[in-house]
């Protein structure tokens, strides 16, 4: 598992960063192939927030603590972590597809240009892969960012782009592009 350390606002000694790395390490049991584990730090109102993201082969997991110690936010997480991991590891190896763990976005999908225009000012511009999915795959990825929307491409529609989202009045709705 590779990792990336961000520190927010806060110097985290290198003996914190150690433990994360140890604590968050013992999860590459739950993934085959290569990981990559990000851990945000950061403080307030003098208590610890600890932010894990854990990708692999197109799957996030993201979870986030904050407790009044830096190394009980990191042990909230890591435990947190390993519920979701086993939670939904299982749900997808059952209910979805076999391998759904197993394969990785095959093509990057390069994206549009994103133009500014006098009264728009886009503050974030992010590019990634879009993985073919199903709809409760596609649900499920959602979920586990914490995310109201997520763009894939439907494998029951033909490939076609879709987005799923969470509806205020609760369930999910699906938007697909008209072939």
């Amino acid at each position: 598992m590779k990792f990336t350390f961000t520190e927010k606002k806060i110097k985290v000694p290198e003996e914190v960063k150690e433990y994360a790395e140890r604590k968050v390490g013992k999860l590459d049991r739950f993934f085959r192939g290569d990981s990559m584990a990000y851990l945000t730090f950061s403080s307030e109102r003098g208590r610890y927030r600890v932010e894990v993201t854990i990708e692999n082969n197109g799957t996030f997991y993201r979870v986030s603590e904050l407790t009044g110690d830096m190394h009980a936010s990191i042990d909230s997480a890591c435990a947190t972590l390993v519920g979701q991991i086993r939670k939904n590891k299982t749900r997808l190896e059952k209910r979805l597809r076999e391998g759904a763990f197993d394969k990785a976005a095959n093509d990057e999908f390069p994206t549009a240009p994103v133009t500014e225009e006098g009264a728009f000012d886009i503050v974030r511009n992010k590019r990634f892969p879009i993985k073919p999915m199903t709809t409760e795959e596609a649900i499920l990825q959602m979920n586990l960012l914490e995310h109201e929307f997520f763009a894939f491409k439907n494998i029951d529609e033909d490939n076609a782009f879709s987005v799923v989202y969470r509806r205020n009045n609760g369930g999910y709705g699906l938007i697909s592009d008209e072939k």
